[in-house]
């Protein structure tokens, strides 16, 4: 994630404030959210019920899963940071260079866990993984055996 700039900076403590969380809490959110794209996060912090994750559209899972305030109030938080990325203001993270096969257009989701990454596009029915450095596209309208796509030809499994 880039550094933050000093209008960034207090943009997430006002958000951390308003969240009742503390700063190293956004921060520790505010990153995870940068590795996701913004869209999609996982964190580790005692303050937000432990692991989590949050994904944009309303899936929410917080290791104090009992815990339906807190749920809430990390969700909105999640929220609150991922608009701040999408917003700019020196916090938008310096963006990579799309890795799956053109025409796909943008994912409606993308992540990356280790060494895998993945973008998912409904309107293609496609999912696109990465790992190793090889690419493979997955049909995902297809029923039966999966076919597949690799970066360095056609392939049926």
């Amino acid at each position: 994630m880039q550094a933050l700039t000093d209008a960034g900076s207090r943009q997430v403590e006002e958000i951390a404030a308003r969240h009742g969380v503390s700063r190293a809490a956004a921060l520790a959110l505010l990153e995870a959210l940068a590795a996701g794209g913004g869209r999609m996060a996982q964190f580790s912090h005692p303050e937000l019920g432990g692991l989590g994750q949050w994904s944009h559209g309303g899936m929410i899972m917080i290791g104090d899963m009992f815990n339906a305030g807190l749920r809430q109030r990390v969700a909105a938080l999640c929220e609150a940071l991922a608009g701040l990325l999408e917003g700019g203001g020196g916090l938008a993270p310096v963006p990579e260079a799309d890795w799956w096969p053109a025409g796909l257009g943008r994912p409606a989701a993308a992540g990356a866990q280790n060494d895998m990454r993945y973008a998912w596009f409904p309107a293609a029915r496609r999912l696109v993984l990465r790992q190793e450095g090889r690419v493979r596209v997955y049909d995902t309208a297809s029923t039966g055996s999966a076919a597949w796509r690799s970066s360095r030809g056609v392939a049926n499994r």
